[in-house]
């Protein structure tokens, strides 16, 4: 059995790194647009949760690696208004402890390499950008930007991020503006130049937020700070000024902000000369499809949302855990000898259906999360319970 991946992202390596240890003799490919695994910045941290995340790291055969990175003191967190008055306020963990919420962190650059590191050598095809998928009868054809072709794979598996290009072969639906955007910081070796700043994150997360608008903050393992704006704008915001001049940006924030507490006004003015522009997209809430055979998707590819509930890359992990399980139980199946496809796809369609319903329950409540973080007059005091609901299940002491 011959499966293609396109995207090595988390969810696409996580998908090669379970298929071969659960069955080598499944030959895996993965087709990744970038040069190499460091060729940009990957983003911040994330926390992977118990029956999600670290169950595929454990299943992967990563759990000790994983260990190894992993920040559990990074489970701190508060929520707070624009007056850094804590609204929601969770200690550090510790491993194997109480304490832990369940929910450590870990970088998503270090993530990243750790999954691509336990994949055989040249499991993964750099400068891959893909062009089209091609149906030529029952057989489908990778079309790449270099010119070239792949084919003759039993399954495609898009896992190729928001603007898929798998996902145009079996759905017409297009990402679409959330309403929601800013910009991305950093605040390097922050415990020596800001130490104020570090404190206040405590090696841990940040979330402020009031009047549709939000300042982020979060812990990196490398000792930065990753700082994210989110506010409620028109999507043609970025042309208002130049969006990627450093003083322009902090001059426009240091308005946009002014009634804001003076140690989160700090966040924005003391960040590192290079700011990114930020627009959050999103897939409708229960994006599904009919099967079509030979092709799936998985991660942000099927179900792409916000990052305000946490849960993108956890839902992408189990994307990968489930269609490992389709695949394996196809390629080991005794009606697989005389139809290995037609299982393949009995197989698939079956993980879609279930994923469908795992996915529209977590966009849901990715969206409940947003309307009360940037939409509800009042927030966070007002709207604060639908918020410890939707995340935390209300399992959290509030604190005023």
């Amino acid at each position: 059995m011959k499966i293609a991946i396109i995207g090595a992202g988390p969810a696409g390596c996580m998908l090669a790194r379970l298929l071969h240890q659960r069955n080598p003799s499944i030959t895996t490919t993965i087709f990744e647009s970038e040069s190499s695994i460091n060729f940009r910045s990957q983003g911040g941290t994330l926390d992977l949760h118990i029956k999600t995340g670290q169950l595929a790291m454990r299943q992967a055969g990563l759990w000790d690696e994983f260990q190894k990175h992993v920040r559990y003191d990074g489970e701190a967190m508060k929520i707070a208004d624009k007056n850094l008055l804590c609204y929601i306020k969770v200690g550090a963990g510790k491993p194997n402890s109480a304490a832990s919420s369940g929910r450590p962190e870990i970088d998503r650059p270090v993530l990243r390499e750790m999954l691509y590191r336990s994949l055989p050598e040249g499991a993964v095809k750099w400068k891959k950008k893909l062009g089209e998928v091609k149906r030529e009868g029952a057989d489908l054809t990778l079309c790449f930007a270099d010119g070239t072709v792949e084919r003759g794979f039993d399954l495609i598996v898009g896992a190729d991020g928001a603007w898929s290009k798998v996902r145009n072969l079996i759905s017409d639906a297009k990402p679409f503006y959330s309403g929601i955007a800013g910009h991305a910081m950093h605040i390097n070796d922050a415990a020596t130049r800001t130490p104020t700043l570090y404190e206040a994150v405590n090696r841990g997360s940040l979330f402020s937020f009031s009047d549709g608008k939000g300042i982020f903050a979060q812990y990196m393992g490398d000792g930065s700070l990753s700082i994210a704006t989110w506010s409620v704008r028109d999507q043609d915001w970025q042309n208002a000024y130049d969006v990627h001049d450093t003083a322009s940006t902090k001059a426009v924030y240091k308005e946009e902000y002014a009634d804001w507490h003076p140690t989160l006004q700090r966040f924005l003015q003391e960040a590192d000369d290079e700011v990114a522009p930020r627009n959050l997209f999103m897939l409708p809430i229960g994006h599904s499809w009919r099967h079509v055979p030979g092709v799936t998707l998985i991660g942000d590819a099927a179900h792409l949302m916000t990052p305000f509930a946490g849960e993108g890359v956890n839902l992408a992990f189990a994307d990968s855990l489930q269609l490992a399980d389709a695949i394996v139980a196809a390629a080991t199946s005794a009606i697989a000898v005389a139809d290995q496809k037609g299982e393949l796809d009995i197989q698939v369609t079956k993980f879609e259906q279930e994923m469908f319903k795992r996915s529209t329950e977590t966009q849901r409540m990715t969206w409940e999360m947003l309307k009360a973080m940037f939409l509800t007059p009042g927030a966070p005091r007002l709207g604060i319970e639908r918020l410890q609901k939707e995340r935390w299940g209300g399992g959290l002491r509030l604190s005023y």
